[in-house]
C-alpha cells in the first residue's frame, strides 16, 4: 500500500496535469502555454478525481504515525468540502466581485516568468488561446443560468465591468507590452496576441451584459444555510451565527474604546475622525509615492525578519526573501499576497492594488505589512511550502482555510504590538482600525446575508435592518475606508459568504488555543513552539488545528 506522502504525490500531479493554472501559481512546470478545460466535463472529472484520491486518503485516516495521519486528515478534510460544494451547485455561482475564475484569467500573467525567448512564448500562446477558456467558462455559468442557479445581479455587473476594463483601452493585457519593452522582448506576435485577449475578454463582458444579467437573480443574501455551509468551509469551524453576530457587536465596542484611548494620546480632546484625518494628512507618515509606500514596507519587513527569525520564528534563509509589488490596474483595490513557487526560486510577494492613489498615509499601512507579510502570509506560507520533511504535498500546496490564513494573519498583527513593534501611537491606532474593520466585518457579512437586525446600540441606523447602502456608510465609517473601498468591500463580502468573518474569528480561535496552552503547560510554556506547533502544520481546519497544537506541544517541551 502506498504511503499517504506518496498518494499525495500523485494526486498533485494529476491535478496540475489537469488543472494548468494551477501548475504555474505553483510553479510547477511543463504546461505553461495551456489553460486547461474550464467547462462542464472539466468540472466531472474534477469531481471524479477527488473521489477517487478521497479513497485512497481514506486508508490512513487512522494511520500510527503523526504525520501521514495528519496528510490524510488534511486532504480528505479539502476534498470532502469540494465534493460538497459541488453537490451544492457552487461551481455555477463562481462568479463573484473578488476571487472568482475570471479574475485568474487576469492574475496568472502576474506570476509567469518574463525572462527568455520561451517564457515569452508562452505568454503570447496563452494570450492567443484565452478565448477558449473562457468559452468553458461560460458553458458552466450558462448551465447554471439555464437551472436557475444564478449569482446576484450586483455580482454579475461588478465582474461584466472589469471585464470591459481589460477588454478596453485600459486594459492591464497591454501592461505585458511595456514588461516585454523592458527586457527586449516585445514583439508584433505580443502585440497581436494582446489585441486577441482582450477581444475575447470583451466578447464575454457583452455575453455577461446580454445573456447573463437579465437571468441574475435580483437579492443580494445568501440565505442563512448557504451561509452557514460557506462559513463552515471557509472558517474550518461550525459557526453559531446569532453567538458570532452578538460578539461581533461586542469586539466593535469593545475596539472602539480602545481607539478613543489611543486616539486621544495623538489629538487630545478629538473625535476619532478628527484623529483620522490628522493622520491622514500627517507629512510626516505620508508616502506620496509607490516608490514611497514599496520602500516603507520592504524596509518594515526586511527589519521584522532580521530580528525576529530565530527569536520567535524558525525561519529557513530559503523563505526570508519577500516582494513587495505595486499590481497591475483593472482588479479590485487591496492588498494581497501570492506565495512562492514549490521550489521556492520565485519568492512570495506582497501586491498593493491601488487605483487612482497618489499619497499613501502609512500610520494605516504598518499593521497591513505585518499581515500580508512578515511574520503573516508570507512567513505562514512559505514556512509550509518548505517543510516538505512534515508536510505532504497535497498539504503545502493546496490546503487553505481563511480561519486559519487569515487568523494567523490578524494574530500576528496582535504578536506585533505585543512584541513592541507597534508602540508609536498612530501606528498603533492604525491597527486598531484593522482590527474594528474586520469586526465590522463580522456585523455587516453576517447580517445582510442572514437577515438579522442591527441592534439598538449600533452608533448607525439602531434597530434598523442592513442593506446595500446601510453597510456600505457602516464600512466607510466603521471600517475606515474611501466611499470606493467601502462599496468594493460590501460588493466582495455579498459575493463571498463567510469569508469576512474568518479573519477575526480565526484570530479568536488562534488566541483560545495560545491561551489554553498557556494554561496547560503552565511555565513550560513556549511562545517559539506555540508558533512551531502552527506553522510547521500548515494550513488545516481551526477545528483540528485546536487538537493538533493539544498533541504536539506537550512533545516540543520534552
Amino acid at each position: 500500500m502506498s504511503s499517504a506522502f506518496e498518494v499525495s504525490d500523485r494526486y498533485v500531479d494529476e491535478l496540475c496535469a489537469s488543472r494548468p493554472l494551477l501548475a504555474t501559481m505553483l510553479g510547477v512546470g511543463g504546461r505553461e502555454r495551456d489553460w486547461g478545460d474550464h467547462g462542464l466535463d472539466a468540472v466531472e472529472a474534477h469531481v471524479d478525481l477527488s473521489r477517487r484520491y478521497r479513497t485512497a486518503f481514506e486508508r490512513h485516516l487512522d494511520d500510527g504515525d503523526f504525520l501521514a495521519r495528519l496528510a490524510a486528515q488534511v486532504t480528505v478534510g479539502m476534498i470532502d468540502e469540494s465534493i460538497s460544494s459541488y453537490e451544492a451547485g457552487d461551481h455555477f455561482r463562481d462568479l463573484r466581485h473578488l476571487g472568482c475564475t475570471f479574475h485568474r484569467f487576469r492574475s496568472i500573467f502576474d506570476v509567469m516568468p518574463k525572462e527568455t525567448p520561451d517564457d515569452w512564448a508562452n505568454i503570447v500562446a496563452r494570450l492567443e488561446t484565452v478565448g477558449g477558456a473562457i468559452d468553458g467558462y461560460v458553458e458552466v455559468l450558462d448551465e447554471g443560468r439555464k437551472r436557475g442557479v444564478t449569482v446576484a445581479r450586483r455580482q454579475a455587473d461588478s465582474v461584466a465591468s472589469q471585464a470591459e476594463r481589460l477588454g478596453g483601452e485600459m486594459s492591464s493585457y497591454l501592461l505585458l507590452l511595456d514588461d516585454a519593452q523592458q527586457v527586449g522582448r516585445r514583439t508584433v506576435a505580443l502585440e497581436r496576441a494582446v489585441d486577441v485577449a482582450r477581444g475575447e475578454v470583451a466578447r464575454f463582458a457583452e455575453w455577461l451584459r446580454l445573456s447573463y444579467l437579465p437571468d441574475a437573480r435580483q437579492g443580494d443574501a445568501a440565505g442563512v444555510e448557504l451561509y452557514t455551509r460557506s462559513a463552515d468551509q471557509l472558517v474550518g469551524l461550525e459557526i453559531d451565527l446569532d453567538e458570532a453576530y452578538e460578539w461581533g457587536w461586542q469586539e466593535f465596542s469593545r475596539l472602539m474604546v480602545e481607539m478613543i484611548n489611543t486616539g486621544s494620546s495623538i489629538l487630545p480632546d478629538s473625535s476619532l475622525e478628527e484623529v483620522t484625518g490628522h493622520l491622514e494628512n500627517d507629512l510626516s507618515i505620508r508616502a506620496d509615492s509607490t516608490d514611497e509606500l514599496l520602500e516603507f514596507v520592504a524596509s518594515l519587513l526586511s527589519t521584522a525578519v532580521a530580528e525576529l527569525a530565530g527569536t520567535h520564528f524558525f525561519v529557513p534563509d530559503e523563505i526570508k526573501p519577500v516582494t513587495v509589488q505595486i499590481a497591475p490596474p483593472g482588479g479590485p483595490l487591496g492588498v494581497y499576497y501570492i506565495g512562492p513557487s514549490e521550489d521556492l526560486s520565485r519568492p512570495g510577494g506582497v501586491w498593493y492594488a491601488i487605483g487612482d492613489q497618489k499619497h499613501f498615509p502609512l500610520y494605516q499601512h504598518v499593521s497591513t505589512a505585518y499581515h500580508e507579510g512578515f511574520p503573516g502570509h508570507h512567513l505562514q506560507i512559505a514556512t509550509a511550502r518548505y517543510r516538505k520533511d512534515r508536510l505532504s504535498r497535497a498539504h503545502r500546496l493546496l490546503s487553505w482555510y481563511p480561519g486559519y490564513g487569515e487568523g494567523w494573519a490578524m494574530y500576528a498583527e496582535v504578536l506585533m504590538g505585543e512584541l513592541g513593534y507597534l508602540e508609536d501611537p498612530r501606528f498603533r491606532f492604525g491597527m486598531l482600525a484593522k482590527q474594528m474593520y474586520r469586526a465590522a466585518r463580522i456585523v455587516v457579512d453576517i447580517g445582510l446575508h442572514t437577515g438579522k437586525r442591527i441592534p439598538e446600540g449600533s452608533p448607525m441606523a439602531p434597530r434598523g435592518e442592513w442593506d446595500f447602502r446601510t453597510a456600505v456608510e457602516f464600512m466607510r465609517i466603521y471600517g475606515f475606508r474611501t466611499p470606493e473601498q467601502a462599496e468594493a468591500e460590501v460588493l466582495r463580502y455579498l459575493g463571498w459568504p463567510g469569508q469576512a468573518i474568518a479573519y477575526k474569528l480565526g484570530e479568536r480561535q488562534i488566541l483560545g488555543i495560545r491561551d489554553a496552552a498557556r494554561r496547560r503547560l503552565g511555565s513550560e510554556f513556549d511562545l517559539t513552539a506555540f508558533h512551531a506547533a502552527i506553522l510547521d502544520h500548515g494550513s488545516m481546519r481551526l477545528d483540528l488545528l485546536d487538537g493538533v497544537v493539544s498533541e504536539l506541544l506537550p512533545a516540543l517541551d520534552q
